[in-house]
């Protein structure tokens, strides 16, 4: 059985972090004393993707109840049908689509890390729009994961190897306006790998996935207050997993909880230690770990709110599509209209 010393929760007033800090500081949380039950049903295995190369990624789920997510390295878009329990492809190429979203007119974001820049495919017709491709005249970073505000804009992290490629830009938190205006918001040094991202069911926070590799780089949530003109102000870190492997992508519930897909069975040739278990880990507004559902093979990616009442979570995790009934529903944002 795992130790009490597994993941570091901690909350922070303020910080000022720089690439050589490490929060070796925190302070440790037992998983046995957590209220699973209460947030997290069964892990049922809905899907298995038998492509040559598997690394899936990015559910979002329809207004009907469909499943899409992603197979990065093959670069499909697939969906699962709850109708007909049946696996389809959606679109391949995909151009290494990662992070999916559906915004509540009914078309899907994608984040294409491979094309480098985030589309809006209307799924009425079909049509694919670039919404971003560059930003001071040089291409993103791969696009990872995105979201959206109540005001129609659009958050999204770009993020490519360790170190930065040249010729493109760094590691970054982007908004895109509703105009089509692109702003960075985050970038290096303050940030070091920015991944999963999420806004707060009232529209006043946004939480960003730091899962940086290497020793001594953030591994944690941060939360920002997300002021009304999109602008960031106040960051601090809400949870924090080093030097276990941090999460990947999350989704919260209509009161406020992060669901976050973080942890590994195996160490893979990084810094990442196995303290943090590999699964589903509810966090409250306040940075406690309140509950944990275990995932069956690595690498645990990401998470998605469906099904008629959102109490369906979606959940990509290596060769395999889950699903996990939750006793509170997805914030209702997570419904197309």
């Amino acid at each position: 059985m795992i130790s009490a010393r597994r993941i570091s929760l901690v909350a922070i007033a303020a910080f000022a972090w720089t690439a050589a800090f490490a929060p070796r500081w925190s302070t440790a949380a037992d998983y046995s004393n957590l209220a699973t039950d209460k947030y997290l049903g069964d892990v049922e295995v809905l899907a298995t993707v038998a492509d040559k190369s598997v690394f899936t990624e990015g559910p979002a789920v329809d207004r009907n109840g469909d499943v899409y997510f992603t197979n990065v390295p093959a670069e499909k878009i697939l969906k699962w049908s709850p109708a007909t329990s049946k696996l389809t492809v959606f679109r391949h190429p995909s151009h290494q689509a990662n992070g999916l979203y559906f915004a509540p007119d009914g078309s899907l974001l994608a984040c294409e890390g491979g094309a480098a820049r985030v589309t809006r495919t209307d799924m009425k017709t079909g049509k694919i729009a670039v919404l971003a491709h560059r930003f001071h005249n040089l291409p993103f970073a791969k696009p990872n994961d995105l979201c959206m505000d109540k005001q129609g804009r659009i958050y999204f992290t770009s993020r490519s190897a360790v170190k930065d490629p040249e010729g493109e830009n760094p590691k970054a938190v982007y908004r895109i306006d509703r105009d089509g205006k692109v702003s960075r918001l985050l970038t290096t040094p303050e940030i070091h790998m920015p991944n999963g991202i999420v806004i707060s069911p009232d529209n006043k926070k946004l939480y960003l996935i730091e899962a940086h590799p290497d020793v001594d780089h953030h591994r944690d949530i941060r939360v920002y207050d997300l002021k009304s003109d999109g602008s960031l102000a106040n960051g601090k870190i809400l949870i924090n997993f080093y030097p276990g492997r941090s999460g990947d992508g999350m989704c919260i519930d209509a009161a406020g909880n992060l669901y976050v897909a973080a942890g590994l069975h195996a160490t893979r040739k990084t810094s990442e230690t196995l303290d943090t278990k590999p699964g589903v880990h509810v966090v409250s507004p306040r940075g406690k770990l309140v509950a944990f559902r275990e995932t069956p093979e690595d690498t645990i990616t990401n998470c998605s709110f469906g099904g008629a009442d959102l109490k369906s979570l979606y959940v990509t995790c290596g060769t395999k599509l889950l699903r996990i009934r939750t006793k509170i529903a997805g914030k209702n944002s997570y419904r197309p209209e």
